[in-house]
């Protein structure tokens, strides 16, 4: 499962987002990267590989800024590897973006905006969006994110950034699960509550067709025809073990009932029922070769064996 994690504020943006990343490591993940403001245009760093090296890389190249946005990818569209890792940034390195969800209409927009003259440097869905976002209209961060998504068919939750408007953090959902923190001065953004409870326990949750604008004096919400929705401020009485239980009395249950969710996250992107065929990415097989398997070797205990079964 992916994770989303974003923050505006006074504070040094990428401790606060590496710790909201940790929080999100028990969901599962093969990539990660942070993209942060700093002052002159955005700073990326992203790895194929865990938190935790991404934290030793960010030490000999630091990102300075006061806000920004980080993820965690599980690989759906394009092998786990440095390039594919979030966030994704458009032609120019003015605007930067991470995404949880589906595109579906991904390979035509490819196709399109490639013939507009944009180069792509990923093999992810995702990146569309960011190319989706240079070239749309707009006067603002947020009106451009809203005309770019006019024209994505899919599920997405979304965070992204601009060099050109700094201080300003954008989020959008649809199908797939973002959150805002209320802080004192500073708001953050997140798939999941755990990522900002060390911070506010003050959240408000997105439904599908919100546009959410946050700088660190205000936020607000708006829907695709840009009226502003109110929304309500949820006070989340849960400490973190409870929210990463989601509910279930302990881990040993929340693992089996979200069996089929993890499965179809696992499929998701590589059943391709279009053309009555898979893409595993990462295995390198050459066509036809998958038909000739004869033998699948599971290595698990517990719940994740029978997950495997």
């Amino acid at each position: 499962m992916c994770g989303i994690v974003g923050y505006v504020g006074p504070r040094q943006a990428t401790p606060i987002l590496l710790e909201g990343l940790r929080r999100l490591e028990y969901r599962g993940y093969d990539s990660a990267g942070v993209a942060v403001q700093n002052g002159r245009g955005l700073g990326v760093v992203k790895l194929a590989g865990r938190v935790a090296g991404l934290c030793h890389q960010l030490e000999t190249e630091p990102l300075s800024g006061t806000s920004g946005i980080a993820h965690t990818r599980w690989a759906t569209h394009g092998a786990p590897t440095q390039r594919n890792a979030h966030p994704h940034v458009d032609c120019h390195g003015r605007i930067a973006l991470v995404h949880n969800g589906i595109i579906e209409n991904a390979g035509t927009l490819r196709e399109a905006l490639a013939r507009a003259g944009h180069q792509f440097t990923t093999d992810t869905d995702t990146e569309t969006l960011v190319h989706l976002i240079e070239d749309a209209p707009g006067a603002t961060l947020e009106a451009r994110v809203n005309s770019a998504l006019d024209h994505v068919e899919g599920t997405y939750g979304l965070a992204v950034i601009s060099a050109d408007e700094p201080g300003k953090l954008v989020a959008a959902r649809r199908g797939s699960p973002v959150l805002l923190g209320i802080g004192e001065d500073e708001f953050f953004v997140a798939s999941d509550a755990s990522a900002v409870l060390a911070h506010t326990r003050s959240v408000v949750y997105l439904t599908d067709g919100d546009i959410a604008v946050l700088t660190p004096s205000q936020y607000h919400v708006i829907d695709r025809a840009s009226h502003v929705q109110p929304r309500a401020v949820d006070e989340l009485a849960w400490d973190l073990e409870a929210i990463e239980l989601g509910g279930y009395p302990h881990f040993m249950l929340k693992e089996i009932w979200e069996q089929p969710e993890t499965v179809q996250s696992t499929m998701r992107g590589r059943l391709l029922f279009d053309e009555g065929s898979a893409r595993l990415n990462g295995l390198n097989l050459a066509p036809g070769a998958a038909a000739a398997i004869k033998r699948i070797v599971i290595v698990a205990c517990g719940t994740s064996w029978h997950a495997g079964l």
